[in-house]
């Protein structure tokens, strides 16, 4: 007799299994419309943004719409989305030097009213930068930057606009803005490679020149970095004096130039011409019988500037070694009158002085995070040399734990004065920074 238990029981599992292969089928059915419906979805979506993009490029490029308010559910409606970008660097040290840093000055020079020398000894909190920088719209950015000084003062930096919309490689900045002569001019203290500015820099432009009006560059569109550029303003800073005039009272031109030798070394040169005008220039001085006496010069200044940079790193990685050599040589020729003990005999003569310096320094980075530095320091006070020309030479090694700290030590032969005295100047020195911070110059 045949059983037919087997067929009824494959007959059963069979009924139980139908449901469920009838659910996985409309389950792929769903799957399919859905993602159908977004196919058409986004087929609508791409054709409605064609032809948006279409009605852009035939309307006219004036008068610009006005933007459309931004929804309340937006990423543009939050409370913070019109704030701008803060950064914060914190700077101090610590100095030892061998003789007194209060009687300090660089021979055969005129005061410049900026020189830093090596600072007062013991503890000093540095100068901290405060920066505030956003863009204003598509055509215009905005940054301010205060300096405050460890003497509680604030001081404008900078505070300038610069363009973003305009055609051909030109841009515009206008303001208070530290000028595009030289290569260093331009870079912020806790950028320096060393804890202080060459000699040069002190004499010269007393620290660091800023300028308070407009300029204008031109990237020119080669794979040979080529920048042109103007300046012109109140010419209020060293060597320059503001004067009652509308007229500009300083002019710079520059040009830089920079490329790629080969795959493991970048190059970047450049020349700068600065002139500017004195009114009553005034600096302290001493007569022969050693007395205080003021001094003024009217006249005109005219300086050259040529810089040079090389960096080479040896391995192709500038993340792990890199090797930096940068250098720069200042020109200035100063034509005018000269009163002697301006509010006593205001004794007035001619005055003509072509005076000169240079610097040469390297950074060899040996380690990620290590980098040990050489500076020479030189000056040629020119024909009026009353004292040993001024020069230094300059040690510096720093530790950069990540890109927002550095700890330097650093150690100087300082031959600047004028008794041509050397003062042995040991310093330690730390920087922070916290916020957001853009790229450094190259």
């Amino acid at each position: 007799m045949t059983s037919y238990k087997p067929i009824g029981a494959l007959l059963a599992l069979m009924c139980a299994w139908q449901p469920a292969i009838v659910e996985a089928a409309d389950d792929v059915a769903t799957l399919r419309a859905e993602l159908q419906a977004l196919k058409s979805e986004y087929a609508a979506r791409v054709g409605a943004l064609e032809a948006r993009i279409g009605q852009l490029e035939s309307a006219p490029a004036f008068p610009v719409p006005a933007p459309e308010p931004a929804s309340a559910t937006g990423a543009r409606s939050s409370a913070t989305a019109f704030n701008p970008a803060i950064s914060l660097i914190l700077a101090a040290t610590y100095t030892s030097t061998s003789r007194d840093p209060g009687d300090w000055g660089i021979g055969g020079f005129i005061p410049s009213g900026g020189e830093v020398g090596p600072g007062e000894r013991s503890f000093s909190l540095g100068e901290s930068e405060l920066a505030l920088t956003s863009n204003v719209d598509p055509y215009f950015s905005a940054t301010l930057i205060a300096a405050i000084a460890g003497e509680d003062e604030i001081g404008v930096e900078e505070a300038y606009f610069r363009t973003l919309a305009l055609p051909s490689g030109f841009t515009a900045k206008g303001g208070r803005f530290f000028s595009s002569l030289g290569y260093l001019n331009e870079v912020h203290a806790h950028a320096w490679d060393f804890a202080d500015q060459p000699l040069v820099y002190q004499a010269f432009f007393g620290n660091q020149l800023a300028q308070d009006g407009l300029q204008v560059k031109w990237l020119a569109p080669t794979n040979l970095f080529i920048e042109l550029g103007a300046e012109g303003g109140n010419g209020q800073a060293f060597p320059g004096t503001r004067r009652n005039r509308n007229a500009l009272n300083g002019g710079t031109l520059f040009a830089h130039v920079g490329g790629d030798a080969g795959e493991r070394a970048t190059w970047r040169g450049g020349v700068s011409w600065l002139e500017q005008h004195a009114e009553d220039r005034s600096f302290e001085d001493v007569n022969d019988a050693g007395d205080p006496v003021l001094n003024a010069f009217t006249g005109t200044s005219r300086t050259w500037v040529a810089d040079a940079t090389l960096k080479w790193a040896p391995t192709g990685n500038s993340a792990y070694q890199q090797l930096k050599v940068q250098g720069e040589y200042v020109r200035r020729k100063e034509s005018g009158e000269l009163s002697f003990d301006a509010e006593g005999l205001g004794i007035a003569g001619v005055y003509r002085s072509r005076q000169s310096g240079w610097y040469l320094q390297s950074v060899f980075q040996f380690r990620p995070r290590w980098r040990a530095g050489l500076r020479y320091d030189a000056l040629d006070s020119g024909s009026r040399r009353i004292a040993a020309d001024p020069e230094r030479t300059t040690l510096m090694l720093d530790w950069n734990p990540s890109e927002f700290s550095r700890l330097r030590a650093q150690y100087a032969w300082d031959d600047a004065r004028a008794s041509g005295d050397r003062d042995r100047q040991f310093r330690l020195q730390y920087l922070f920074g916290i916020g957001a911070h853009g790229a450094h110059k190259y």
